[in-house]
């Protein structure tokens, strides 16, 4: 993160916050922002949050140009538990001059770099964010928990530590990126001088050196993959750069965004996916990739018009498209200045190797328990696989003070990472907290019924 922080003391030493506060807030992305936002106005909330990086900035390796949200504007960090809140997008439109043009534009779908200014404007507004501060620990002290957390200079060195006590810890940590296998093996092996194998995330900083550098090929089969194979295509063809595009996946597939579909993203589909055994609501989540891992219909009709446009005239473009192919290992040829990527075919089971002089892996982001829990010991839930067990309210311990943000892909389904329901989450989290319904919580929004209703009286 890049952005100016709102300015706070830095300690220069041991700080002991003795208030006990009722929440603590660790991580403000555009979830943790959210609850920061929406719990700004509520009297019986003392609420204070916490992060490591300098201020707000979201995803800044994917801020291309014309890129946007796969959510409409009423998916922001308020409206669907608040639409009268200050802190809408609607309300920055109009205090920065330009809600007249996004009328005008007739378009629900904000430009990824607008929605980040969007979030920058709300963080500067909320006095209760701290940047700067990296949690060592969670802790249980009496009735309460106490987090620890090293406060960091401009430089990120540690020049003091705070220690804050709550009622309620609220972990709003985020994903983070993964590489598979493989590649993760070729990024640590390589040396500084060796070509670059990078996720999606650092693309931008990135973009010209790829474009130098002579072949590039893109691992993954979403949005982010989409995006940057797009981006990179009429550049690198220009400049006589080969773009290749690897997907494990048996097409290219547009994201699914029929209606009733997207009543999947409803506390009635959650309910149901949260009362489904593990291993099912593990395989339902492989299937349900589609519903907001897939690509977007526009941007898939764009790729081939640019590849029809490039190949006109008999122009051979410099491009493989290949699906139903994964990377199973990859080495350096620093002879050749080369990584080497083996390739096999999902239903074929051929082999072959492919040559490439950069990575670029979109591959996507996983939650994972935060080490930062571990002092907490046997009163945070874990699953068969170590995963934080999370609850139908968001909680993972039995006393139900300590409450996740979206790190609950594997217990509660499509609507965690989904932007649109952060809103809805954060008014669970708040009604706990506060022990009334400070936003109203709808329990049923969809049309359909999911799993079998009992019989008819």
């Amino acid at each position: 993160m890049s952005t100016t922080a709102p300015s706070t003391a830095p300690a220069t030493s041991h700080a002991d916050d003795a208030r006990i506060h009722d929440l603590v807030g660790i991580g403000i992305g555009p979830f943790g922002l959210g609850m920061a936002a929406l719990s700004d106005p509520l009297e019986d909330v003392d609420a204070i949050f916490l992060d490591q990086a300098p201020g707000f900035s979201w995803h800044p390796g994917m801020m291309l140009d014309g890129a946007t949200i796969q959510v409409p504007f009423l998916a922001d960090l308020v409206t669907m538990a608040d639409p009268t809140s200050r802190f809408s997008f609607l309300q920055f439109l109009k205090e920065t001059g330009r809600l007249y043009p996004f009328y005008i534009r007739e378009s629900f779908y904000p430009l990824r770099s607008e929605y980040d200014r969007y979030c920058r404007w709300v963080a500067e507004q909320l006095d209760t964010l701290r940047w700067r501060r990296r949690v060592r620990s969670v802790q249980e002290e009496d009735e309460h928990l106490l987090v620890v957390a090293d406060v960091l200079d401009a430089e990120g060195a540690v020049v003091g530590i705070e220690e804050h006590r709550g009622r309620h810890v609220v972990l709003g940590v985020g994903t983070r990126p993964v590489l598979p296998p493989a590649l993760a093996e070729l990024a640590e092996a390589a040396d500084a001088s060796a070509p670059p194998v990078i996720h999606s995330s650092q693309y931008l900083p990135a973009r010209e050196q790829l474009l130098d550098a002579g072949s590039v090929t893109i691992v993954g089969s979403g949005q982010s993959a989409a995006e940057i194979y797009r981006d990179l295509l009429e550049d690198a063809a220009a400049r006589g750069t080969r773009v290749d595009w690897v997907t494990r996946s048996p097409r290219f597939f547009p994201m699914e965004y029929t209606k009733l579909t997207l009543e999947m993203t409803s506390p009635e589909y959650t309910d149901l996916f949260r009362s489904l055994s593990e291993e099912r609501r593990e395989s339902l989540g492989r299937e349900q990739r589609t519903l907001y891992k897939g690509i977007s219909g526009d941007l898939i009709d764009d790729i081939h018009e640019l590849l029809y446009r490039l190949s006109q005239g008999g122009a051979e473009v410099p491009t493989t498209l290949l699906t139903d192919t994964a990377v199973t290992a990859a080495r350096h040829d620093a002879e050749a200045g080369e990584h080497v990527l083996t390739l096999e075919h999902g239903e074929l089971g051929t082999r072959r190797e492919h040559r490439t002089r950069a990575v670029v892996a979109a591959t996507g982001y996983r939650s994972s328990a935060p080490a930062l829990l571990a002092p907490l010991g046997e009163r945070i839930r874990r699953d068969s696989r170590g995963r934080l067990d999370v609850s139908r309210d968001y909680t993972i311990d039995d006393q139900q003070r300590i409450h996740v943000l979206n790190a609950e892909e594997h217990t509660h389904g499509v609507t965690a990472p989904d932007l649109g329901f952060g809103a809805w989450r954060a008014s669970v989290v708040l009604d706990a907290i506060t022990g009334r319904e400070p936003y109203p919580i709808e329990r049923r929004i969809a049309f359909q019924t999911f799993g079998v209703p009992a019989d008819d009286a």
